[in-house]
C-alpha cells in the first residue's frame, strides 16, 4: 500500500520534467506576446516585441499597399486593445492575430519600401522577458520588390486558405433539405469593427451566426454551414468558395461595422445584396471596408482568378442575384416587427463576399458599432434572440414552396 503514492509521486516528477523541459526548449503553443513598442525615425525604426519564450517569425512583403508580414507559430497576445493603432518612424500601424490554425500573423503597414536590417532574438535576462528584434531601414521600390520575391519563393506558404475541401461536392443535393450557409465576417487577425466600449464585430457576429444556426436547426428544416465556427482569419474568395463547394441554396455573410461619418445618426440593421453601382455613399463606403479584409490581413490579392464570362455564367448570376432581391426585401419585411431598421433598409454595393455567380447571397449589418445605441443592442442577449427569430422566420417564408414540394415528395 505504501509503493501507490511513491508510484504516483515518480510520475509526478516525470510530468512535470517533461513540462519544463518543453518550457525551456521554447514551446510555441504555450507562447505569449507580453508587451510591443515601436522606436526609432522615418530612416530606422525597431519593432520589438516581450515574449514569454523565444521563437522567430517566417519574415515576406506585400506591395500596394506596402506591407511587412511575421508569420509565426500559434502564440497568445497579452496585448492592450488598441495596441497597433498608432505608428512611429517607417511603421505606419500594426495588427495581429490568429491567420489559420495554428499560426499567428503580424502585419506591419509600411510608408513605403523598406528593407529588414536585422532581425534578432534576445534570451531573457534576470527579470527581463525574452525580446524579438526586427529593425527596418529606409529602402526602394526596386529593392522591395526583389524581397518580396526572395519570400515568395522561399515561404513554407499558407494562403489564408482555412477550408478542408477544395472541390465541389459532386453528389445530387436534389430532394435534400435546403442548404444554408452562414458567413460571420472577419475574424484573427481581421476584427472588423470596434465599438465605443471595446466590442469586436468578429466576436459578435460569430456569437449571432451561432445562434441563428442553432434556431434554423431547431425547425428541422435546413442544412446549416458556418463559414467559420472560432476566431480564425478566412479570406474573401474562400468564404465564397466554401457556399460554392457546398451548393448553398442561400449565402448570408454577417456583419456589424463601423461608418467614419454620421455615427450618431447611422443605426439599425440593414440587408445589403450586389450591385456594380453602390445604390449609395454608405452602401459604398462599407463595400470598401468590407472588400479590404484580405488586405489587412496580409493576402496576396495579384492571384485572384479573372471572372469567366459566358452566357450560361451570366443567366446564372442574373438568376442569383434575382432570388437575393427576392430573399434581401423579405428579410427586411420580417426584420420591420422586430428590430429597428436603418432608413432604406435595403441597399447595394459591390460586396466581394456576395459575388458567387450561383447562389443566392446577400450581407446583413446587425448594426452599427460606430453607434453607442446600437453597440448596446448588439450585446444584449433579448436583442440577438429578437433577431434571429425574425431571420428565421424570413428564412421560412422564402423556402417555403421547396419544403412544400420536399414534404409533398416525402409524404409528410
Amino acid at each position: 500500500m505504501v509503493l501507490v503514492p511513491a508510484v504516483l509521486l515518480v510520475i509526478l516528477t516525470i510530468l512535470l520534467g517533461v513540462r519544463d523541459a518543453a518550457a525551456q526548449q521554447g514551446d510555441v503553443s504555450s507562447v505569449t506576446v507580453l508587451d510591443a513598442r515601436i522606436a526609432g525615425d522615418d530612416v530606422r525604426t525597431r519593432f520589438v516585441l516581450d515574449l514569454s519564450s523565444e521563437i522567430t517569425p517566417e519574415v515576406s512583403g506585400l506591395a500596394d499597399p506596402y506591407r511587412l508580414i511575421l508569420d509565426f507559430p500559434a502564440m497568445a497576445f497579452n496585448l492592450p486593445g488598441d495596441v497597433g493603432e498608432k505608428g512611429r518612424g517607417l511603421i505606419a500601424m500594426w495588427r495581429y492575430g490568429v491567420f489559420v490554425a495554428g499560426k499567428s500573423r503580424i502585419v506591419l503597414d509600411v510608408n513605403g519600401p523598406v528593407s529588414v536590417d536585422k532581425m534578432f532574438v534576445l534570451p531573457a535576462v534576470d527579470k527581463q522577458p525574452v525580446r524579438f528584434v526586427l529593425d527596418l531601414v529606409k529602402s526602394n521600390p526596386a529593392e522591395y520588390a526583389d524581397f518580396v520575391e526572395k519570400a515568395r519563393a522561399s515561404r513554407k506558404g499558407d494562403t489564408g486558405q482555412a477550408l478542408a475541401k477544395g472541390d465541389r461536392e459532386t453528389q445530387s443535393r436534389e430532394g435534400e433539405r435546403p442548404l444554408i450557409v452562414l458567413d460571420p465576417g472577419h475574424g484573427g487577425i481581421d476584427t472588423g469593427a470596434v465599438g465605443g466600449a471595446g466590442t469586436l464585430e468578429k466576436a459578435v457576429v460569430l456569437d449571432f451566426s451561432s445562434l441563428l444556426k442553432r434556431k434554423l436547426e431547431e425547425t428541422g428544416n435546413y442544412q446549416v454551414k458556418l463559414t467559420r465556427e472560432d476566431d480564425t482569419f478566412i479570406r474573401l474568395r474562400d468564404r465564397v468558395r466554401l457556399g460554392h463547394d457546398a451548393e448553398a441554396d442561400l449565402f448570408i455573410s454577417i456583419h456589424a461595422d463601423s461608418v467614419r461619418h454620421g455615427k450618431n445618426v447611422v443605426r439599425g440593421a440593414t440587408v445589403y445584396t450586389l450591385s456594380d453601382n453602390a445604390s449609395d455613399d454608405l452602401a459604398a463606403e462599407l463595400a470598401e471596408t468590407e472588400n479590404m479584409s484580405d488586405i489587412i490581413a496580409g493576402v496576396e490579392l495579384h492571384d485572384e482568378p479573372e471572372e469567366v464570362t459566358n452566357i450560361l455564367l451570366d443567366l446564372a448570376r442574373r438568376e442569383a442575384r434575382n432570388f437575393s432581391v427576392h430573399f434581401a426585401r423579405t428579410l427586411v419585411s420580417e426584420l420591420e416587427s422586430a428590430v429597428r431598421l436603418i432608413k432604406n433598409p435595403h441597399r447595394s454595393a459591390g460586396f466581394k463576399v456576395l459575388k458567387a455567380h450561383d447562389i443566392p447571397s446577400v450581407l446583413v449589418e446587425l448594426g452599427y458599432l460606430s453607434n453607442e445605441h446600437d453597440e448596446k443592442l448588439l450585446v444584449s442577449e433579448e436583442w440577438r434572440e429578437r433577431m434571429a427569430d425574425a431571420m428565421v422566420e424570413a428564412i421560412e417564408i422564402y423556402f417555403r414552396p421547396q419544403l412544400e414540394r420536399l414534404n409533398a415528395k416525402t409524404g409528410q
